[in-house]
């Protein structure tokens, strides 16, 4: 195993995240192609990839192996070292008893304890100093210190001896915290696993068979690793979705709750899109495959979860600042406590001194701190995709937490993004059907929402689309090129006064259907103004009243658009009211103004689908995407909501609060618990009270702190959103 620095970072072995590959929770530049520890944390690596098979982890296997190998050999040691003191007459002459529980105990450190020490070596030679380092410390102190007092007793003075002349052995505190940190490694091994649940959740819904159609309509069941994009596949009522396409034939409702975290179903007709891993209910389908294997969504959703998980949130800084000095100052602390009670503590002296720094180094563990971040954020994504919000990173999470503006798009966001052409008006120069076939040409060469309904609205009329040649888009205006060799071009106000027509005739037109919400498109031909083209596009059902959830939680509204203003105010009023509206806008207008309310002190979320909202989603504190919307969307939010609605946009926000709020909480805790943990193991407590802190305790307590916050973070798997 080769450790590289590069740009400040350890890498271990291949860089590669394919599926064989493990990584560390908590440092995820950290991966390799096996299974074994993190040289920087010493934490037992994981699959990059949750395995639908939730096969056994041979860490976990290998600690419970050892656990119970030195639990048996711990309850005789315990017990010969506390009889030894407690009963008379002894149950073992005291100058054998030391040889005994050597005996024992040496099996336990050196035999099962053996995987604490090597990371505790590891963390030497790489001078990452990590938990282990001062496990390691501790127990091999107590042990080398109880060997030599064993074998070589003359080397100690009378000062040091107790009872009978005997020099005390610790081989019982040495073993217990050895047995107690394999516990600790057992118990968080297993909560972690718990963090893939959802994932493995989501992996299991996708079946493993699937109903092909022949060509000669026969039909049969295959593995879905066979099906091939094209084919016909026959989805029976109560039957899962096996692959995405779209329906041919049949109408059903499917429940796509594992997209959207929303109960009601979806009625499905055919064009419709299909889902894998969604529910059909009690109609029969037949699906055309258009994605399978690593290309479905329900594969893309798993992979967007699972490098979310092994992301960072900026606020794991606070603990990585801590953790770079934490354990050079507990060496420092355990250092001073062995010097202060050997020179002012009661006899015997040595031992309590021992003990007591065993106890800091112990005791002071930083693991719960290490974890504190990393596993809110595994919990928490893994809740996001149930609830059909996909977080791409841990950052975004984070941020969504602070926003307190949020920017968005209308068409595809606010609106369904499925428009429909609902007038056509000319000025007499072309025929109706002409000017829409001409625009209809144009768009087809466009991925606009406004311009597939022009193509949709010439496909209901059955109008034939000529050949288009020097086709054009320019963003926030519209489009122009040559159709049938005329000069077509056909965009907003804008649009027309940069080709230099005047679109005057049309305005009063053009005003009255923007009034009733639709959007309003100028056509020239030939470099004249010919008619007005106009599109309605529905508001979502679900924008109104996330609208104004999220406006009740107290963020600002503001709704920016390519659309005219009036009907963006259309659309506003629709939603029940926008803080602010700015119609008329380039994408490169949405991306300044984005930018200027950063600048003015406001945490900005921006969300939004389509090419034109790319430069504003990257521009953003926070992007959120659309799952309706295009690649280039998705690709530059942080967010991405399955749906594509914003109802999905609440629930990410709640999410996002409640993780923050976790990690707040862990990161508190761990502190608290050493801040407080420290000077008792000290012995701070003992002139008060005459109270000590045994190396026993201060194991037991290190292993719990470690399970009250992946049990915390644990709470987030059923928050409600």
């Amino acid at each position: 195993m080769t450790i590289e620095h590069h740009d400040g970072s350890v890498f271990v072995g291949e860089r590669s995240a394919d599926a064989g590959a493990w990584i560390c929770p908590m440092h995820p530049a950290v991966r390799q192609p096996h299974a074994g520890i993190c040289p920087i944390c010493g934490m037992a690596l994981e699959p990059v990839l949750v395995s639908v098979d939730d096969s056994a982890n041979p860490e976990l296997a290998d600690f419970s192996r050892r656990f119970w190998a030195a639990t048996l050999l711990c309850i005789p040691l315990l017990g010969l070292a506390m009889g030894s003191d407690m009963l008379r007459p002894r149950l073992v002459p005291a100058g054998v008893s030391p040889w005994i529980q050597l005996a024992l105990c040496t099996p336990i450190v050196a035999g099962a304890g053996l995987p604490v020490f090597r990371r505790a070596w590891t963390s030497v030679v790489t001078r990452r100093l990590n938990m282990f380092t001062l496990i390691g410390l501790g127990v091999g102190a107590a042990f080398l210190y109880s060997l030599i007092a064993t074998v070589l007793p003359d080397l100690f003075s009378p000062s040091l001896r107790g009872h009978g002349g005997m020099v005390p052995v610790y081989y019982e505190s040495a073993g217990m915290v050895v047995t107690l940190v394999l516990l600790g490694q057992i118990l968080e091994l297993r909560a972690r696993a718990a963090t893939g649940n959802a994932i493995r959740a989501l992996l299991h819904l996708a079946p493993k068979m699937a109903r092909r159609i022949a060509k000669d309509g026969s039909e049969t069941d295959v593995p879905v690793s066979e099906v091939v994009i094209g084919d016909r596949v026959r989805i029976r009522p109560g039957e899962a979705v096996p692959v995405d396409g779209v329906v041919l034939e049949g109408r059903s409702s499917v429940d796509e709750s594992m997209l959207t975290g929303e109960s009601a179903t979806v009625q499905k007709t055919p064009a419709s899109a299909l889902t894998g891993g969604t529910l059909n209910g009690s109609g029969s389908l037949i699906l055309g495959v258009r994605a399978v294997g690593s290309d479905t969504m329900l594969a893309q959703i798993v992979r967007m979860v699972s490098e979310a998980q092994r992301s960072r949130a900026p606020i794991q800084a606070v603990a990585d600042r801590v953790s770079s000095w934490f354990v050079p100052l507990v060496i420092a602390i355990a250092v001073a406590t062995f010097v202060i009670w050997l020179v002012v503590g009661p006899e015997p002296r040595f031992g309590h001194a021992l003990l007591n720094a065993v106890s800091v180094l112990i005791i002071a563990c930083p693991c719960a701190l290490g974890l504190a971040t990393p596993m809110s954020i595994m919990v928490g994504t893994g809740r996001g995709a149930k609830a059909g919000v996909l977080v791409k990173n841990a950052e975004a999470l984070q941020a969504l937490a602070a926003v307190d503006t949020l920017v968005i798009d209308k068409t595809g966001t606010l609106t369904e993004g499925h428009p429909k052409l609902v007038a056509i008006k000319t000025l007499g120069r072309e025929p109706e059907n002409a000017v829409l076939a001409l625009a209809a040409a144009l768009e087809a060469r466009s991925e606009h929402p406004l311009g597939l309904a022009i193509v949709a609205g010439a496909s209901d009329r059955k109008l034939a689309l000529a050949e288009v040649a020097d086709f054009q888009s320019q963003a926030g205006l519209g489009v122009s090129g040559w159709v049938d060799g005329r000069s077509v071009v056909i965009g907003n106000a804008s649009q027309m006064e940069r080709v230099g027509i005047e679109p005057v005739p049309l305005e009063e037109t053009a005003d009255h259907y923007r009034n009733t919400g639709a959007s309003t498109m100028f056509v020239a031909v030939d470099g004249h103004l010919v008619g007005l083209l106009a599109v309605a596009d529905p508001v979502r059902s679900a924008s109104g009243p996330a609208i104004q959830a999220l406006r009740a939680d107290g963020l600002r509204i503001v709704m920016l658009t390519g659309d005219n203003l009036a009907t963006a105010m259309a659309v506003a009023k629709a939603v029940g009211g926008i803080d602010e509206v700015r119609a008329d806008l380039r994408p490169e207008d949405k991306a300044r103004i984005v930018w200027e309310l950063r600048a003015a002190g406001a945490k900005v979320a921006m969300a939004g689908d389509g090419v034109n909202d790319a430069p504003a989603l990257a521009a953003a504190d926070v992007g959120v995407a659309m799952g309706s919307g295009t690649d280039v969307a998705i690709a530059s939010a942080g967010l991405t909501l399955t749906k594509g609605d914003l109802s999905a946009l609440v629930r990410a926000r709640r999410l996002s609060i409640a993780v923050m709020r976790n990690i707040r909480q862990n990161l508190f805790f761990s502190l608290v618990f050493n801040g407080v943990g420290v000077p008792v193991a000290a012995g701070i407590l003992y002139p008060l009270t005459g109270t000590l802190l045994s190396p026993m305790i201060a194991g037991a307590a290190m292993a719990v702190s470690s399970l009250v916050v992946v049990g915390n973070a644990l709470r987030l798997s059923s928050v409600r959103l």
